[in-house]
Order: C-alpha cells, then structure tokens, then sequence
C-alpha cells in the first residue's frame, strides 16, 4: 500500500512538474503577448531582416563578428550586458561608431521575473550608465535576458522609456557550440520578410579573462562563421538589413509569430 501511494505522489509531483514547465515554456514564449506588447517582428510585406545579438561584448568574437558586418556592408543590434560594457568599452565604441544599433540586456544578465522594481531599475540604469559611457548615447530599446518577463516587468520597462524587443526566428541554440553551418541552416530555415533574428556573441556577459572559467564557455566562433554565411545567403534572396531602431521607425508590424517556441538562451 506504501509502495502505491508513493508511486502515485511520485506521479503527481512529475506532472505537476510537466505542467508547470509546459505554462512557463508557453509563457516564456518571444511571439507571447500575454504579459503585454513586445517587438516580434518587423513588417510582412517587406523584404527586410534584422539580425540582433545578445550577451556580449566578447573580444575577440565580438570583433570578428563586427569585421564580417563591415565586410558586408550590414548593420545588426547588439543587446550588450552592462558589466561586459564596463570591461570592454572599445568594442561597444566601435559597434556604435560601426553604425550599429545598441540595446540594453541587463547589468549581468538576470531573470528579471525574479526582480524586485528597485533591483529592474538599478539593472537597466546601471547598464544604460555603461552604454553611455563608452559611447555617449542612450539607449531605448531592451531585450530581457532569457525572454524573462510578466506584467510588472513589461510595466516597469515602459515605463523607463524601453521598447522590449524578442525575436521571430526560432533561437539556433548556438550556446551549444555547434559549428557556423549548422548555426545557418537552423536560421535561415525560419527566415521570412520582418524576422528579427537572435544571435549571440557573449555567454551572458561572463568575461573570460577576468572570471577564470575555460576560454570555451566564450567561444563564439561558430557565431562568426554563421554571420557570414546568414547575410551571404538573405542577401541572394534579396533581403536589406535593418537595425531594431529603423525597424521601429518603419512600423512595428506584426508582433505576434507562430513560429517561436524557442525560450532559453538571450
């Protein structure tokens, strides 16, 4: 009798466990409006892609990945961390002056759902603070860090002055490591006209040289290779790359995509 109501409480905790992890995964959702509006996605009826990266800055990746951009004659949105700002000025310098776009991803990449509003304040203007120091501008464009958000939090973020921006094209799970190719096609699959893209250049803004963890927990050259070869290949299928902000200033489109179940990394 033990041995059954055991197994039956062993079951209850497991689908309880299932449950709840299935609403967090459809509430985590980027296309999910349920806690309020977020950015998704740019307009449908035009031939546009903007390619956003979270977590860093990260020297050398960071570099690499902007020489590709330049290279290309592209610009991205780089949601960078505020105490990777802090060690790394020179890098969020030069995506600025690169004409690229800056976003705020946090101090040190927190779920902001566990946040109380001091400590979601104190994050973003404590980043905000970075950003402008290395670059002299403000920022007023967020993403929050895993796709973490609720209603408190959207309210507070408005409120600041922030669009909350996620992303259309299901995440690529390149904090796996896989090679660039794999990165690419995972990417490329989903892409269609508005998609905003969601890659990463840091590992929630850890720095390497300064953290004593194994230079492999920031490596980002699979992300490198996937660059190149992500706008070689939209390019030939006639797409024009825009940041978030111009994004913004053409419409905020179609916020809500089917497509975008992934929720973990950002």
């Amino acid at each position: 009798m033990k041995l059954k109501l055991a197994a039956g409480a062993s079951f209850a905790l497991a689908f309880a466990a299932a449950a709840t992890f299935a609403i967090y995964e459809v509430a985590e959702s980027p296309g999910n409006q349920l806690f309020g509006k977020t950015l998704v996605s740019g307009p449908k009826n035009e031939r546009v892609v903007a390619l956003t990266y979270d977590d860093g800055p990260n020297p050398p990746y960071t570099d690499a990945i902007l020489d590709v951009l330049r290279d290309e004659r592209v610009h991205a949105t780089f949601f960078v961390v505020g105490q990777a700002v802090q060690a790394y000025p020179n890098t969020v310098r030069r995506e600025a002056l690169d004409g690229n776009a800056l976003g705020n991803h946090t101090w040190n990449h927190g779920h902001l759902v566990l946040y109380d509003l001091t400590s979601l304040r104190e994050t973003l203007e404590r980043t905000d603070q970075a950003i402008y120091a290395a670059t002299g501008q403000h920022s007023r464009i967020m993403r929050p860090p895993y796709g973490g958000r609720d209603w408190l939090v959207l309210d507070e973020v408005r409120r600041l002055g922030y669009t909350p921006v996620m992303w259309s094209v299901p995440l690529a799970k390149d904090w796996e490591y896989p090679p660039g190719a794999v990165i690419a096609s995972r990417v490329l699959r989903y892409v269609g006209d508005g998609s905003i893209i969601d890659l990463h250049d840091g590992n929630r803004g850890i720095i390497c040289a300064r953290q004593h963890v194994s230079p492999h927990v920031c490596d980002r050259s699979g992300d490198v290779v996937a660059t190149r070869l992500i706008v070689e290949s939209l390019k030939r299928r006639g797409y024009r790359f825009v940041t978030i902000p111009e994004l913004l200033q053409m419409g905020r489109g179609d916020r809500v995509v089917k497509r975008t179940s992934n929720r973990v990394g950002g």
